[in-house]
């Protein structure tokens, strides 16, 4: 198709025009209040992280602006310029939520637009703010599920970017011609290469932060009058010729506002990419009930699924950096070992240094199974050798963090709580439960501004 616009095109648009809000179960709100409170605490945890502080610097030299402020570091901003810090942040660490079958981070580039946007405005209460959120987040989603092919573009930031103007036109009521406009907008500013990922760069969590200040570049352009592009995603040059290999975005439509994708949303208990997870969840198992040391192990073999392969197999060198870290197998798998778990802590430079940590990790290797599913990060198989002679095996189908295997509510706010206290600038330790009341009661609040309040020094 040259022209116009695909009948499924036009069905998500007018799904995010004119859903009802009030229609939108009791799960899906209470989902979307969990990795709302989630993602806050990963920003905050995402401060310390390399060239976070000089972003925000660097937006004085791009234009000034009081629009919205900077998580954490509380400069004032415009706002595709809070937009594009505030995500970083909550991308930098690799400890944000993920849609597994999408392969999309769906809060990155969706909430810190967002919030930008309804900070500017000012006067948004949070149940609008929550609606629009939970529909951006089931738009991300199903354009990640539609595709069929392996990625060759970053995902979680393309598909994210859609996200965002979906939840920005949403909390804005545009009508189709304007969200339609918004949607062309963000297509011709789309960014995210998988070189930065296959690199282990920090410019991975940057593409993040470029496409959520593009969506608020877009949903302005579009409210202003300014068109675009009308058949941005099955165009003949539109997002799904040219982003991803192959698609069904027909079928993934149709399955909007019934399922609730959001509810199908992973929890990441590790600060590292989730195709590490699968192996972290079954070593650390084995290790829990077999009561081994990481100095007892002489060999550990891990059999992953192409996916998994591809993002986070690489091998452990001296000199890597903290995001390159966070993609390697053998490094989280041995810092794991040491302690039982993986914190944040564990890519710091005096971690990352450690002549022990590269010792256990050179015993470990990974290898690629046959799995027919281009984005299937699971099952992973493990086998563990001992000194005593032990050969440990497990096959680890379902990963925690998972909502089949999911986090417990306590372990979601230990997890908030600590991302809390790991923040570059100290926040009032009072604010981490003034937040959880806050989100927890979004309906109540009349002014999302009242959020960004608690999370800024």
């Amino acid at each position: 198709m040259t022209g116009g616009a695909s009948e499924a095109t036009d069905k998500l648009i007018q799904f995010v025009t004119t859903f009802h809000a009030k229609a939108i179960p009791e799960p899906a709100r209470a989902a979307c209040k969990t990795y709302l409170l989630d993602s806050l605490g990963v920003a905050v945890a995402g401060s310390t992280a390399p060239w976070t502080g000089d972003l925000v610097a660097l937006q004085s030299q791009w234009g000034k602006g009081t629009d919205a402020r900077a998580w954490i570091f509380g400069d004032r901003l415009p706002a595709p310029a809070a937009a594009f810090c505030n995500a970083y942040q909550i991308h930098n660490s690799e400890f944000d939520c993920i849609h597994e079958a999408a392969v999309v981070h769906p809060m990155a580039v969706t909430l810190p637009a967002l919030m930008a946007v309804a900070e500017r405005n000012g006067g948004v209460s949070g149940s609008d703010f929550l609606a629009a959120l939970t529909i951006g987040v089931e738009v991300a989603c199903t354009i990640g599920i539609a595709a069929t092919g392996g990625m060759r573009f970053f995902r979680p930031a393309t598909a994210g970017a859609f996200g965002a103007v979906a939840a920005i036109g949403r909390l804005s009521g545009f009508d189709e011609e304007t969200l339609r406009n918004a949607m062309g907008a963000v297509y011709g500013q789309l960014s995210g290469n998988m070189q930065a990922h296959t690199e282990g760069s920090a410019l991975l969590a940057m593409q993040i932060g470029f496409n959520a200040r593009n969506a608020v570049i877009a949903c302005d352009m579009a409210a202003s009058g300014i068109t675009a592009p009308r058949n941005m995603l099955e165009g003949e040059f539109g997002y799904f010729t040219l982003f991803e290999e192959s698609h069904s975005f027909e079928s993934a439509v149709e399955g909007l506002g019934k399922s609730w994708r959001i509810t199908k949303v992973a929890h990441k208990p590790f600060p590292s990419g989730r195709a590490t997870h699968g192996v972290l969840d079954a070593v650390l198992e084995l290790q829990r009930v077999e009561k081994f040391a990481a100095t007892d192990v002489t060999r550990i073999d891990a059999l992953v699924p192409p996916l998994t392969y591809q993002l986070v197999a690489r091998p452990p060198r001296a000199g890597m950096t903290p995001n390159q870290a966070r993609l390697c197998i053998p490094y989280v798998l041995a810092r794991a070992l040491r302690d039982g778990k993986l914190g944040v802590e564990d890519f710091t430079a005096e971690a990352l240094a450690d002549s022990e940590t590269f010792a256990i990790a050179n015993k470990i290797s990974v290898t690629k199974e046959d799995n027919s599913n281009p984005s299937a990060l699971a099952p992973v198989t493990i086998k563990v050798a001992l000194q005593d002679g032990r050969t440990l095996n497990r096959t680890q189908a379902l990963i925690y963090g998972n909502p089949a295997k999911p986090m417990s509510h306590d372990a979601h706010l230990e997890k908030f709580r600590t991302n809390w206290g790991a923040g570059t600038v100290s926040l009032r330790p009072d604010n981490a439960d003034r937040l959880i009341a806050q989100i927890d009661g979004i309906e109540n609040v009349t002014d999302m501004r009242e959020i960004v309040d608690l999370m800024v020094r």
